[in-house]
């Protein structure tokens, strides 16, 4: 944004900072100043200097001179001049010569509306000011009264449009438009309205695209005598969607999708309408209308006021440079030059009136922000907390572990949207029940996200189609469920695989990436104190593909499921490969203990290890064999392992093969021979209990 350090000290008579020293002071309070150029002299008048400005989204009330010399004001603690006009006073004061009024069905979409008719002007070019601080700023010029509207925008920040008033129709309504209905704007495009989108119309046809852009039909021209001038207030989330529907970006929808000022809109029109007076002749055809939904004001200019503490200021922000600090007095002043009027409650207490033009201001922190960004937090003193005052939460410590964990694993964290698709909430949870926004950006962030899924999906395939040859993924994040009125979240994790995992003698290539993600899963839960996972098969279902996934129980408690990712699903979403996914319940997690570290003196007596093949059906799961044989009660039994697994379906169809290897050791004493056959014997009677045959 450019600004013209002349224009603002139009506004500040007394002001005696240079514009370099001024740059510096206005980035310092969070309104930055980017660049500084100087401007050539006129007839030996220094025009001061043109500043390039960062101004941050939500201060749409510094979007315009008038609102940065409210700033410097405020900073330097000086007189403002102010911007008003008296109001205009017709030489016949009447009511307008045609009705002007905002259609019941669109007062959600309009909370104010202005209009002022101006006769028997004069089109022709800009002179004067208006002429020069356009050529300064680089703005384009049209004509007199065009010209005027930018002028005030840039002045003051509030939008207008002026209308050749003999091409109107009847009279001015503002309501919703028609399905289908076209409408030529003033760039010449021809756009395809809906009922979703707002209009400024007479008794016949769309004027213009309310908030956005002004119709083709009804612009000013070199033949137009008589004039319309509008000023209004229009809702930030109706003029967002529009202008994001039609993808159309001007100076008008850039103010009013932040949040304009509901008080400026008859300023804003006695501004226009008084310039173009002094500059286009004519005359007032009846007075100023002002048409107001009561609803709105009070949600923006009739907002209540806020209590707010000197010493809860004086505390939260701390100690200053200066020994006097934030004293009562000028947390008055930097309040009042910011607009806000401010009434004693008693001796520590103010009530705060915020003014119309900070929509941002809601909560007494944000006031307590702003009296710290007008002292200026470079002059604020380098303090530590107090010991004790900053506590971890209590699930930091476990969710490390899972992360360490799962770095150790080789997975790399990521970050994913918080938002998701409909058809991918119905996909990924389908038994959840979605919380929508009212204003998605797009269709593919229509829901807060009820999984972690989509977006897990989403970063495996931005990752193949990037070449990657293998990816181990991880992500750790809220989800959500419920609905607008109520929302719930909890904490989930989920895991993603693709590509490099090797075969081995238990498993092929094609089953590696399932039985790691097994691993990982067990892994985790290795962390805790907790009954080891029980795994089943799952049924089918559209999210994995069928027998090639299962679920992860613990103490009878859903942990998660993890498996193959659907094949359809993946050819429908491009996916070249395989993908492996896991979806892990954190929030479960988080409850279980954690795992304490223990350490036993190494024996000093030989290890001994014996070894058993055996057949079993495929129904005998290896936690079968453990408890089986863990329930012998073979104390000196340290570790027990499947060493190699093996299937020969044609040969021995329905049963597995395997190699396991026990280790025995003793902390007192060596091992004898008569000791080892009897637990030999021992653990080959309890696997023939499961149905296991010894192999010769």
């Amino acid at each position: 944004m450019k600004i013209l350090t002349e224009w603002l000290r139009s506004y500040l008579p007394q002001l005696d900072v240079d514009d370099a020293q001024l740059a510096e002071d206005l980035t310092l309070r969070g309104i930055a100043v980017e660049g500084v150029f100087a401007l050539e002299n006129r007839a030996g008048n220094s025009p001061g200097s043109l500043f390039d400005m960062d101004v941050t989204t939500n201060r749409v009330d510094a979007m315009n001179h008038f609102g940065i010399a409210r700033e410097i004001a405020t900073l330097y603690n000086l007189p403002l001049n102010p911007q008003g006009v008296a109001p205009l006073q017709s030489s016949e004061p009447e009511k307008p010569s045609l009705s002007i009024r905002i259609d019941p069905d669109a007062e959600a979409f309009c909370g104010r509306f202005t209009a002022q008719i101006v006769r028997d002007v004069r089109i022709g070019r800009s002179e004067g000011r208006i002429s020069r601080y356009f050529s300064e700023l680089g703005q384009k010029q049209i004509s007199n009264a065009v010209d005027i509207s930018n002028f005030i925008l840039l002045g003051m920040g509030h939008p207008t449009h002026a209308f050749d008033l003999d091409k109107i129709d009847g009279g001015v309504v503002v309501r919703r438009a028609s399905s289908g209905e076209q409408l030529r704007l003033l760039d010449g495009s021809t756009r395809t309205l809906s009922t979703d989108d707002l209009v400024i119309a007479d008794h016949s046809k769309a004027l213009s695209l309310a908030g956005i852009m002004g119709g083709f039909d009804s612009m000013i021209t070199a033949a137009t005598k008589n004039i319309l001038v509008e000023s209004a207030w229009f809702d930030p989330a109706r003029i967002r969607a529009s202008s994001r529907r039609h993808l159309i970006h001007t100076d008008a929808s850039h103010r009013f999708e932040r949040g304009a000022d509901f008080n400026a809109a008859p300023v804003a029109n006695r501004l226009v309408t008084q310039s173009i007076l002094q500059a286009c002749g004519g005359k007032l055809d009846g007075d100023l209308v002002d048409c107001i939904v009561a609803e709105h004001q009070r949600q923006t200019a009739d907002r209540p006021p806020i209590q707010l503490s000197i010493t809860h200021t004086q505390r939260l922000l701390g100690t200053t440079l200066d020994p006097a600090g934030i004293s009562s007095a000028l947390m008055t002043q930097y309040l009042t030059g910011l607009g806000c009027r401010l009434t004693p409650l008693d001796s520590d207490t103010f009530s705060v009136q915020l003014p119309s033009w900070r929509l941002d201001l809601t909560r007494p922190v944000d006031l307590i922000e702003e009296v710290a960004r007008v002292y200026g937090y470079n002059r604020f003193a380098n303090t530590l907390p107090a010991p004790g005052t900053v506590l971890a939460h209590p699930s930091a410590r476990i969710q490390r572990a899972v992360r360490d964990r799962l770095y150790a694993l080789g997975f790399t964290e990521t970050l994913s949207s918080t938002f998701a698709s409909d058809a991918d909430s119905r996909l990924f949870a389908p038994q959840t029940s979605a919380v929508p926004l009212e204003n998605p950006l797009s269709e593919e962030a229509a829901n807060l996200r009820p999984s972690l899924l989509p977006g897990m999906v989403a970063m495996l395939a931005h990752n193949l189609n990037r070449d990657v040859g293998s990816a181990r993924l991880f992500e750790a994040g809220e989800i959500f469920a419920g609905s607008t009125a109520q929302v719930a979240e909890s904490p989930s994790l989920v895991l993603g695989t693709f590509g490099g995992a090797a075969q081995t003698s238990f498993y092929t290539a094609e089953d590696a990436p399932f039985f790691e993600l097994k691993g990982a899963v067990e892994s985790l839960l290795g962390l805790f104190d907790a009954p080891a996972a029980q795994f089943t098969p799952l049924s089918p279902g559209s999210l994995f593909e069928p027998g090639r996934a299962a679920s992860a129980t613990v103490d009878g408690h859903l942990l998660g499921v993890f498996g193959e990712f659907s094949r359809a699903e993946a050819t429908r979403r491009k996916l070249r490969q395989p993908v492996f996914l896991a979806k892990i319940d954190l929030h479960l997690l988080l409850q279980l203990p954690l795992r304490r570290a223990s350490a036993r003196e190494l024996s000093r007596f030989q290890a001994v290890e014996r070894d058993f093949s055996f057949l079993f059906p495929d129904a005998v799961l290896w936690t079968n064999i453990q408890t089986a044989i863990h329930g012998l009660g073979l104390t000196e039994l340290r570790t027990l392992e499947p060493i190699e697994v093996w299937r020969d379906p044609q040969k021995h169809p329905g049963v597995y093969s395997t190699l396991i290897r026990a280790v025995f050791q003793s902390d007192d004493r060596t091992l004898v021979d008569t000791e080892l056959s009897a637990w030999s014997a021992a653990i080959i009677a309890g696997l023939e209990a499961l149905g296991g045959t010894l192999r010769a």
